[in-house]
């Protein structure tokens, strides 16, 4: 049998080759159709480009000259591919649950019953934010030591809840070769949580004295936690977050040292925790340059190639978390799951889809473990090493984060490093410039959030949960996409709860139902975003009929919602009726063009459209409407 060669067989021979100007050619004649302009080559692509943060760009097309993969291979420097050779494909990534629970046997109960079901370790909120250091004995009843992994995150109570754990592994009669988990000693997140620096060092020389404990006596035990989840939290960048945690782990590594370890052991007892979006492709990117750029500040630190694998902790972005229709959190979770176990984390929590409501009941617990349950062993997400590897478009994107995450660094450095550019508020300064533009993209909705900025349901029932203990407070602030719109609608639910009605709108709509419905479902999705009511009754208005129509709905707010042709037409007389009827705000969904004079002057106030700052526009609606 012959076998023929790639040359002699090429996928595409049957197809003529198509030059990227050709192509360029072709999405200019659409964007011209579209009225978009008269743009050619490079420019008709560039309108297609999508901005990120960082200063980076999403570009439409990608092709070989784009995508230079440099990510040797999976196991080996710089370890863009994945820290170890196998990946997760053996055993998969470690699904590690997260209990803040302060009643020992609640988490007791709840831990058990994610360990036989899928979870693989335990992730303990301990101290003032969880579950309290006298607890843990309780708490990990049953829980076999040498089996689940227990990581710690205790803040202030580091010490003692790390001492805790020792003693219950020695009472337990765990060998000190059998014990597994992580002490989460993490100072500098202490002090970004709390902006209390005071006792810094002391924290500091703990860490250090744990980590030494450990790698001297436990040698499947680590001792220090690099958490970016603080600078996240606070509206960082991906960029931002990375550059934080680099110089976080610098910090940490000088300290290791300074106590006895070699560069070799100290970078063994790191553990660096990022957060996983439902942007899949950015948190794929983040994964992998994080591993890149680790390995580099480990290199230039003097360690050997094998100890410069990062290894990592992924946990669904609490950001990206709404507290209204939470269940579309369960969505949100799947994408970052997926994106985190497809960058290479060595370990995934999915926080519950109620997380932001309070503690999560068995329903929410089990919906995120079973997460990545369905991610491994039904989708096989697991047994494909580094899935992005090869892919233009992912390997130029993990390239570009990783000089944006470089440069930050190098920044942070030129500060005094992670605790003085702390001490500075440099940190926070960038963060809160960063959270500023993204709140922008947020209130023109550029950035949608669905069931809050879009398709919100007014109707929903409240998911009611047992209050979580409060967070650390006092340093960075804890942010959340949701939160202009929010307050919005908290505004509209205290109207509710007073008078039993919410604030309406009427959607004065003009002509036939093709005429109007794309402009009539804009309006009300935008007007629901706040809590207030959308009235579409009658079908459609007249100057003659749109006055007894706004008495009807008993408001003195309404938006006209038709085409443009109708609206040259009709919405003059329309504006001019409603205002005679006692319309204090009237609204013309749609961009005005030409006609803007001759509306305004029949009585339009104001013109809602894609792009518009919906959060001034609806808060200056509540405002009139008088709701507080």
């Amino acid at each position: 049998m012959t076998v023929m060669s790639d040359e002699e067989l090429p996928l595409a021979a049957e197809f003529p080759a198509v030059t990227r100007e050709q192509w360029q050619e072709l999405v200019a004649g659409v964007l011209r159709k579209a009225g978009r302009g008269d743009l050619a080559g490079p420019d008709a692509e560039a309108k297609l480009a999508t901005r990120l943060g960082d200063g980076l760009v999403t570009r439409p097309l990608y092709t070989a000259e784009n995508g230079r993969a440099e990510g040797g291979y999976p196991g080996f420097p710089p370890f863009v591919r994945g820290g170890r050779p196998q990946g997760t494909a053996v055993t998969g990534w470690d699904v590690r649950q997260r209990h803040n629970d302060p009643d020992p046997a609640r988490t007791n109960e709840a831990a058990l019953a994610d360990l036989e079901n899928g979870a693989t370790s335990l992730w303990l909120t301990v101290g003032a934010a969880g579950l309290p250091v006298s607890g843990l004995e309780k708490a990990l009843s049953g829980v076999y030591l040498d089996l689940a992994p227990v990581v710690l995150d205790a803040g202030a109570e580091t010490g003692a809840a790390a001492r805790e754990l020792l003693r219950l592994f020695e009472e337990r009669g765990v060998a000190p070769g059998d014990a597994l988990g992580h002490l989460g000693a993490d100072p500098l997140a202490l002090v970004a949580r709390t902006g209390r620096d005071g006792g810094l060092a002391a924290q500091l020389a703990q860490a250090a004295e744990l980590a030494v404990r450990c790698h001297r006596e436990y040698p499947r035990l680590t001792a220090v936690g690099v958490d970016a989840l603080p600078y996240h939290e606070a509206g960082g960048s991906a960029a931002e977050e990375l550059g934080c945690s680099l110089a976080t782990g610098v910090a940490y590594l000088h300290e290791l040292t300074e106590a006895g370890l070699d560069v070799d052991a100290a970078c063994g007892q790191l553990e660096f925790r990022y957060a996983a979006t439902a942007d899949q492709f950015l948190t794929i990117a983040k994964l992998r340059a994080a591993r890149r750029l680790w390995a580099r500040v480990a290199e230039v630190c003097g360690a050997s190639p094998e100890a410069r694998a990062q290894r990592q902790h992924a946990v669904t972005s609490p950001v990206m978390m709404t507290r209204r229709d939470p269940w579309v959190n369960m969505l949100r979770t799947t994408v970052a799951c997926l994106a985190a176990g497809a960058g290479g984390a060595d370990a995934v929590t999915v926080l519950p889809f109620d997380h932001d409501l309070g503690l999560p009941d068995a329903f929410s617990r089990r919906i995120a473990r079973n997460t990545s349950s369905v991610l491994m062993a039904e989708s096989h997400l697991a047994r494909v090493i580094d899935p992005a590897g090869g892919s233009w478009y992912a390997e130029e994107l993990t390239r570009e984060l990783a000089e944006a995450g470089w440069a930050f660094f190098q920044e942070l450095m030129g500060a005094g490093g992670q605790a003085g550019a702390l001490a500075s508020g440099m940190v926070a300064e960038r963060l809160a410039a960063t959270w500023r533009e993204r709140s922008r993209q947020l209130a023109v909705r550029r950035e949608p959030v669905t069931g809050v900025s879009e398709f919100p349901t007014l109707a929903e029932r409240p998911v009611e949960r047992i209050p979580a203990p409060a967070p650390p407070a006092g340093g960075l602030p804890r942010v959340r996409r949701d939160e202009a719109f929010e307050a919005l609608r908290a505004r509209s639910d205290a109207h509710l709860a007073a008078t039993g009605a919410r604030p309406r709108v009427l959607l004065a709509a003009l002509g036939s139902a093709a005429a109007h419905t794309a402009r009539v479902t804009f309006a009300a999705n935008l007007f629901q975003a706040a809590g207030i009511e959308p009235v579409h009754e009658p079908e459609s208005v007249d100057a003659g009929t749109a006055g007894a129509a706004l008495r009807a709905v008993g408001t003195e707010v309404a938006c006209l919602c038709g085409s443009d042709a109708l609206y040259a037409e009709q919405a003059a007389g329309v504006a001019a009726a409603l205002k005679d009827a006692g319309a204090r705000r009237v609204f013309l969904a749609g961009r005005p063009g030409e006609l803007r004079d001759a509306f305004e002057e029949a009585g339009v106030d104001d013109f809602v459209f894609v792009g518009c700052d919906a959060i001034a526009v609806l808060s200056s609606v509540l405002d009139l409407m008088g709701v507080a």
